[in-house]
């Protein structure tokens, strides 16, 4: 990787951590902290925690549509601008109205799909797989350190001040963008990292990408409707207060990243994807099976969460692998923009209907909820193909094939290792599906080279 793509795949991830951390370290804090909020009840409670991500799941794509026109950068700012506005309203608001009122201000500030499209501008083709994975890792590692941050840091500045930091946190994204991140030479549409609206018809109609969708917003939903309830049980069960809960978060982690590493290499480099991925949506249901039967035992809600953190860990990892793996070669970009969609919206159902659920059933009631989307996971989880263990490459054409895409297509569809091949002439680009193990670059660039 160059210098200055490097640059651009650090400066970018940071752009995007500063914005995630601040929305992740309110999880483990928010639902004791809503409490004392006038108007407050346990529905409103979980709107509160989830409502941003529905504002988020409706303008991810358009965000980016309009960062095609408007500039990267542009709207980049604009959304953090959004976000720091919303952050501010929730800091100074004393009324759960206030607070919903400003996370959806945050959610507005989409700015997830204008990020990757930059990073899309800034980087080659051959290095844009190693600058998306670096955005990637930067916001798994993100989610980790804000769910035990966020008890201390509210220890010493309360939740409103939790919300003040993300006013900082916009400031500091804006910095970055605007004096760190590198300019682009040009902007234009990238298939495999935006989201193409002539393609949005074709991807939702893909069974196997409906599925990796539908788990994503499973997970999601869990997670968000868990952390209306579990902060509470662990001050009952264990008599911690939230603000000291990290004691309980970081081991928890540890545990499950342990568990992670050995799984995810199982899946990837033995191919033995299908049988992780159904093991661990099954491990999901266990603990909320667990949680519901005697989340009040103390070994019981232990075991449940360390088991809930593992699988969660383990598909956040496989499941932006599989959604590669299943999206048709000039479609990743549209996969991915519809599978962040349905990310986030999982969030925002999990926040309300598990407040819902908390109003009308307490904590059991939210962990029927959580285990009844768990087992429809497992469902659909297990009648999924087997993953074609493929990856996306782009080649760049040569300027002598014109308008005879197709032919090369065919060509291309001839080298080894390449599954599919679709040719964008006027992007003068390849896009393949490949099996690294046997697939000829070499070949397939004189192919591509070649009049």
């Amino acid at each position: 990787m160059e210098r200055q793509e490097f640059r651009a795949a650090w400066s970018l991830a940071a752009v995007f951590s500063v914005r995630l951390l601040g929305l992740f370290m309110i999880y483990p804090v928010f639902a004791a902290y809503a409490q004392g909020l006038s108007g407050a009840t346990p529905y409103l409670i979980g709107e509160a925690l989830g409502i941003y991500g529905l504002s988020q799941g409706l303008l991810q794509i358009p965000f980016g549509l309009l960062s095609d026109k408007f500039g990267r950068k542009v709207m980049i700012v604009v959304g953090l601008i959004l976000f720091g506005v919303g952050s501010a309203i929730a800091a100074t608001s004393t009324s759960i109205g206030g607070v919903i009122f400003g996370r959806v201000l945050q959610g507005a500030g989409a700015v997830g799909s204008v990020i990757l499209a930059l990073v899309a501008d800034l980087t080659t083709e051959e290095n844009r797989t190693k600058a998306m994975a670096m955005v990637g890792i930067t916001i798994g590692v993100s989610f980790m350190i804000a769910l035990v941050a966020g008890p201390i840091v509210a220890s010493f500045i309360g939740v409103s001040g939790i919300f003040w930091l993300m006013v900082g946190l916009a400031l500091v994204g804006i910095a970055l963008t605007q004096f760190v991140v590198p300019n682009p030479r040009r902007v234009r549409v990238h298939r495999d990292a935006e989201t193409v609206p002539a393609l949005i018809g074709s991807v939702l109609k893909n069974k196997e990408l409906l599925r990796l969708d539908f788990g994503i917003f499973a997970l999601h939903a869990m997670l968000t409707a868990s952390f209306l309830v579990v902060p509470g049980l662990l001050h009952v069960t264990l008599d911690v207060t939230s603000h000291d809960q990290w004691i309980i978060y970081l081991p928890v982690l540890v545990v499950s990243v342990a568990v992670m590493v050995p799984a995810i290499i199982v899946a990837e480099k033995h191919r033995r994807m299908k049988g992780v991925f159904i093991g661990a949506v099954a491990a999901l249901v266990v603990s909320q099976a667990m949680l519901y039967a005697d989340a009040r035992n103390v070994y019981v809600l232990l075991a449940a969460l360390v088991i809930f953190f593992s699988a969660f860990n383990v598909m956040e990892a496989s499941l932006p692998s599989l959604i590669t793996k299943a999206a048709p070669p000039d479609a990743k970009g549209t996969a991915t923009g519809i599978y962040s969609s349905a990310q986030f919206l999982g969030i925002f159902v999990g926040g309300a209907v598990g407040g819902w659920a908390h109003q009308t059933g307490g904590s059991a009631g939210v962990f029927a909820l959580t285990a009844v989307i768990a087992l429809l996971w497992l469902l659909a989880a297990v009648t999924m193909a087997q993953p074609s263990y493929l990856t996306t490459r782009l080649v760049p054409v040569g300027d002598g094939h014109g308008g005879d895409a197709e032919s090369l297509a065919v060509r291309l569809r001839q080298v080894p290792g390449v599954a599919e091949a679709v040719v964008i002439a006027e992007e003068k680009l390849a896009y393949l599906k490949v099996d690294s193990k046997r697939f000829d670059a070499a070949k397939a660039e004189a192919v591509a080279s070649a009049p």
